[in-house]
């Protein structure tokens, strides 16, 4: 099973993530803010992740952490 882990504090809903998934596993909240004020990404589609990583290593803020 695949765990994806948005550290939602860190992040600051940029989108670099979401569009860098092939899977389109990430989505950009549209109700929920974080504690900085800004609207973060989240695990949308869970079971489509293939845990390539690629959210993970394009994200400036290192808020996604992938494991197996």
């Amino acid at each position: 099973m695949i765990k994806v882990t948005i550290y939602e504090n860190a992040c600051k809903g940029c989108g670099l993530c979401v569009r860098a998934c092939p899977k389109g596993v990430l989505a950009i909240s549209t109700t929920h803010l974080n504690t900085k004020g800004y609207y973060p990404v989240e695990v949308a589609h869970p079971e489509s992740c293939i845990a390539c990583a690629s959210c993970a290593r394009t994200c400036p803020d290192v808020a996604i952490e992938i494991e197996k």
